[in-house]
């Protein structure tokens, strides 16, 4: 019986092949954007699952309160860690690991003439263990010696081949002399850590910068990380409530009046939430890219949902005619229950064969996703819970889409049914109306959503940044060997004419790296607390950015007086409350008179007002490299001359630079990859938007064949029946206009609101989406309308 109904099944599917090529791509491209989709999500929710302890792991973060607006930061001072190392770790207690780090750098590692850059940080001992590095080669325990390196599997074999890098001396950044003593796991790439490409001992970070002795005191130096491991019966808000206070009362203790007056308040971050719950707003963690999880679960249950529509409208729109087959099998002596089977498994069959053509668009397209999504995602091939998920769906959306003809026409009374006499009823069509008017408010949302998220982005890109970004490039310097002979450097660069001009700075133009606070200037309210950002710079910098002077001068080497001067950007002399600032004292431990005021640079977030910053002249090595390119010169030209100046005074360090437009650019790449992915998934959706009115075009001017060929004998014309063929649809996709354009509107003002430099909602985005979903009806439609109106009456009465 069951092969009966898989070959009656076949022959139905090969006699409609419109309609069953509609339904299996509709629901094949649904389920495939679906899977897409789960695939990133999971990708997202397992982020930080590969450490044992996940669940457990925590970094200490503070919320400082500044003027009344209280901000959340990672940065940390080192005396707060060493307190909980002391007094806070152990047995019983309540960490079983606390460990100090720095922030991740490029570092060079070279292996006699072998030289190659990679990230890492400085670590306490404890932290492979804490983090359960799975050890190719060696122990967790190698940070033990101050003067050892653990690699990862990508760098080892980069240095090493198939030697064993086992005890081998290595030379890091050019000046200290570092042994191999393990190798570990490349970390993968959904996790906090996958740039840690090596881990050096934290010993060496202390006997070898001068600076972090000074440190060790400086409860006020947010330098640093903190990381720590709860022990297995610590209560995570219990820990928080012992140490909030911890930094407030020993700043207080070391007599800095304006480190204490930011109220600090010592907390826990679990690393279940860093990925997706790190984002605070007034001290309260409001989410984070958790929002980008929601929006592409709701856009992939959505397109799933019109794949299915689609199905159920189809199936259900031909079921009706096979009234008479139903009669004729029932009169014939089928059992209703056959006739169930018969029709369920023509769906499922429909569904399987989609289900197979889904999984082969996944793998076909997941390369070209994981590009643009900037992920490593796989099919999960050896995970139950994908089978488990994708039978289980395909299995209900059969059961669904052939329950209608099921229950239904195996109900008809035979006799009814070949008499004639059987009528679907005036409101069969009426949920096949519904579903269309669903599928379209979905589809116009999705393009909405989609062409603001753009806007968006353009709108912040198109910002003016006070700067010139095109021809700039940015180096780090991971030796002082170009600071050393700077001058040399920049005089040959300057004649061998590939260069405008060149500077050091201590953050690059697309970052603020160091803040400062507690400065005094004439006519500073008592209470007012400051924080301003800090860029030590050589003189040159201004000609490299080409910023732009409101007020009084540049730097310059002819004033030898510049040691103790300082430029103000726009903000930091409205925050100073100056009218006049050139000319003005500013306190910073020693005097500095400010001698010019720029236009405000965007150097952080786009998105955000610019801090208050401070420019100051300095003459020891900040690690920045910034060169203004020669535009007359060809780059790659002006690259290779550049290349041999560096390696003619650093030949220990490989020459690595960045394009500044290229750095800022990255600073869009989230907002980008959603809007490429939602436009991508919008597509998918009106792609079978389209695929399911074309077939319910077709089914419609099938079942009014009869009526179009009365029309045309009476008179009408090939416009008057496209009219009355398009119609219905206009005015469904209309409706479906009507509810998606202030659904769209509510949710992405809502969605907007989390910017403070953003792009308006213009009418024109509604006025036109309106007009291109309708075009794309009109268009859709008018094939069958056209070719009803267009065919021979005679061939369609002749029957009668």
């Amino acid at each position: 019986m069951f092969k009966n109904y898989l070959k009656i099944s076949w022959r139905n599917l090969t006699k409609n092949k419109v309609h069953t090529f509609i339904n299996v791509t509709g629901l094949s491209v649904g389920m495939a954007v679906a899977m897409l989709i789960g695939l990133w999500i999971w990708d997202e929710l397992s982020f930080d699952k590969n450490f044992d302890n996940h669940g457990k792991i925590v970094q200490v973060w503070q919320h400082q309160t500044i003027n009344g607006k209280v901000s959340s930061q990672v940065a940390m001072p080192i005396p707060l860690g060493t307190m909980l190392r002391d007094g806070y770790t152990g047995k019983d207690k309540d960490f079983k690991y606390t460990v100090l780090s720095s922030w991740t750098f490029e570092h060079i590692l070279a292996l006699g003439d072998k030289k190659i850059t990679q990230q890492g940080n400085f670590m306490q001992a404890e932290a492979p263990e804490m983090l359960t590095l799975k050890m190719l080669k060696g122990t967790r325990a190698g940070l033990s010696d101050p003067s050892s390196v653990l690699l990862s599997e990508k760098v080892a074999k980069a240095l090493f081949g198939d030697a064993d890098p086992m005890n081998k001396t290595l030379k890091l950044d050019n000046k200290d002399l570092v042994k191999v003593t393990g190798v570990y796991q490349d970390i993968p790439h959904n996790s906090s850590f996958n740039e840690l490409a090596i881990i050096l001992p934290w010993d060496l970070y202390m006997s070898t910068q001068v600076w972090l002795q000074r440190a060790l005191t400086q409860w006020g130096n947010n330098s640093f990380q903190i990381y720590a491991q709860l022990n297995d019966k610590a209560d995570i808000n219990k820990v928080n409530a012992r140490i909030r206070d911890l930094k407030q009362k020993n700043i207080a203790l070391a007599g800095d009046k304006v480190g204490a007056s930011f109220k600090p308040k010592v907390f826990l971050h679990p690393m279940d939430k860093w990925h997706l719950r790190s984002e605070f707003k007034d001290g309260v963690n409001t989410g984070g890219a958790i929002q980008f999880v929601w929006m592409f679960g709701i856009i992939g249950t959505f397109v799933l949902l019109l794949a299915c529509i689609n199905f159920m409208n189809l199936s259900t729109a031909r079921s009706e005619k096979r009234a008479k087959e139903v009669g004729i099998r029932k009169t014939v002596g089928s059992l209703r229950s056959q006739l169930i089977g018969q029709f369920f498994s023509e769906s499922l069959m429909v569904v399987a064969f989609a289900f197979i053509l889904s999984i082969v668009l996944v793998l076909l397209t997941l390369p070209w996703f994981n590009q643009v999504a900037d992920k490593t995602m796989g099919v999960l091939w050896a995970n139950p819970v994908f089978w488990l998920m994708g039978f289980g769906f395909s299995l209900l959306t059969g059961l669904i889409a052939g329950s209608y003809p099921a229950f239904y026409l195996s109900s008809f009374q035979p006799v009814k049914v070949l008499k004639g006499t059987f009528k679907a009823g005036r409101f069969a069509a009426l949920p096949r109306k519904i579903l269309v008017v669903l599928q379209f408010t979905v589809s116009v949302t999705l393009i909405i959503g989609t062409i603001v998220v753009f806007r968006q982005v353009q709108h912040t890109k198109n910002r003016a940044v006070g700067y010139e970004r095109t021809g700039l490039l940015q180096m780090n310097m991971k030796s002082d060997d170009i600071h050393k002979n700077f001058t040399a450097v920049r005089n040959d660069l300057l004649q061998s004419g590939v260069i405008e001009e060149i500077a050091e700075s201590g953050s690059p133009l697309t970052g603020v790296y160091s803040n400062s606070s507690g400065l005094n200037w004439r006519g500073k309210a008592p209470d007012l607390q400051d924080d301003f950002g800090i860029i030590r710079v050589t003189p040159e910098f201004g000609k490299v950015a080409r910023w732009k002077l409101i007020e009084g001068r540049d730097f310059s080497r002819a004033y030898v007086t510049d040691t103790s001067a300082m430029i103000l950007n726009e903000s930091a002399a409205k925050f100073m409350n100056f009218k006049h600032p050139v000319g003005e004292i500013v306190d910073w431990g020693d005097k500095y008179k400010v001698v010019g005021v720029v236009k405000d640079m965007v150097m952080s977030s786009p998105y955000e007002p610019v801090k208050p910053t401070i420019f100051s002249v300095s003459d020891r090595s900040e690690g920045i490299i910034d060169i203004r390119l020669n535009t007359k010169i060809s780059t790659s030209k002006a690259l290779a001359k550049i290349e041999a100046v560096f390696k003619q005074y650093d030949p220990g360090s490989p020459f690595d630079y960045k394009f500044t437009d290229d750095e800022y650019n990255k600073k869009f790449a989230t907002e980008e990859r959603v809007g490429k992915l939602a436009g991508f998934f919008t597509v998918l959706a009106i792609f079978i938007s389209c695929m399911g009115l074309f077939g319910m075009a077709s089914f419609m001017a099938e079942q009014r064949i009869k009526e179009i060929g009365v029309r045309k004998v009476l008179g009408a014309s090939v416009f008057n029946l496209w009219r009355l063929m398009s119609t219905d649809f206009i005015i469904l996709v209309s409706i479906a206009l009507l509810i998606a354009i202030p659904t769209a509107y509510y949710f992405m003002q809502g969605w907007l609101q989390d910017y403070k430099y953003r792009a308006e909602l213009s009418w024109w985005i509604f006025a036109l989406t309106a007009v291109g979903a309708i075009t794309i009806t009109v268009l859709t439609v008018s094939y069958q309308s056209i070719k009803a109106a267009l065919t021979n009456p005679v061939k369609s009465l002749k029957t009668e």
